[in-house]
């Protein structure tokens, strides 16, 4: 029980991942402009923070719930 997580922190935890999922898609928005000539940078940048931007969206938030899942009573 001495490793239970305090409701605080679990909230906290929450937050961040909420926070990188919106941080993501705004990534992917801006990724999206860019390819499309929208805002002027090279193709390439846009496509590399598309990819970033997804990862950020799928990957990012099961990497840390994974992370700090709480162990088995």
């Amino acid at each position: 029980m001495a490793n239970r997580v305090s409701d605080e922190e679990a909230r906290n935890r929450w937050l961040v991942i909420s926070a990188l999922r919106v941080a993501g898609v705004a990534m992917v928005l801006v990724g999206l402009l860019i390819v499309r000539q929208v805002i002027p940078e090279p193709a390439w940048a846009g496509y590399t923070i598309l990819a970033v931007g997804l990862a950020d969206v799928f990957f990012v938030p099961l990497l840390l719930a994974r992370k700090w899942r709480s162990p088995p009573e």
